[in-house]
């Protein structure tokens, strides 16, 4: 399987759409509860500064997806923030280590300074090990900053990265 990183295309959008609803229905890392539809997920997408999409080649089924976008406003506005997702099917094959990797360089080009994440469950252990490994740096912990789909709260921890 050959795996590419590259830019969303419109032909894109309804596996990135099932992918990413995949997550929320999951509800143990996004804080989303609300699915997509083809109109809100195309609109929902759009909204963002990029969105990369991890591909195999080999048939042009989208493995996972990552949108990057500013975290804040005005004087924090050099702050990105970004989100992962990865088709279930897909996990364990290193996917989001490239989408990862690629979103750092596309901070970089769209001239933000930072990479923020605001709320890493601190359960998501393959997640922050990632995190870690690639260079961010954890900031704490917000205790119990997430509820979870069976409805307990999990803390959160707060990563960034200088681009």
């Amino acid at each position: 399987m050959q795996i590419e990183v590259r830019a969303y295309q419109k032909q894109d959008l309804l596996d990135m759409i099932r992918i990413w609803n995949e997550v929320v229905e999951e509800g143990i890392a996004f804080p989303q509860e609300t699915l997509l539809d083809a109109q809100t997920g195309e609109t929902f997408f759009a909204e963002q500064t990029y969105n990369g999409v991890a591909v195999d080649t080999d048939t042009g089924q989208v493995l996972g997806l990552y949108i990057l976008h500013p975290n804040n406003v005005g004087r924090c506005g050099h702050i990105a923030n970004a989100s992962y997702a990865v088709c279930a099917k897909s996990r364990g094959l290193h996917i989001g280590e490239r989408l990862v990797s690629d979103c750092l360089e596309k901070g970089r080009l769209y001239d933000f300074r930072i990479l923020q994440f605001n709320a890493v469950v601190a359960s998501n252990i393959h997640a922050r090990h990632l995190y870690e490994r690639l260079g961010f740096v954890p900031l704490g912990i917000i205790p119990k900053g997430f509820r979870m789909k069976d409805g307990h709260y999990e803390d959160i921890c707060p990563y960034y990265h200088e681009l």
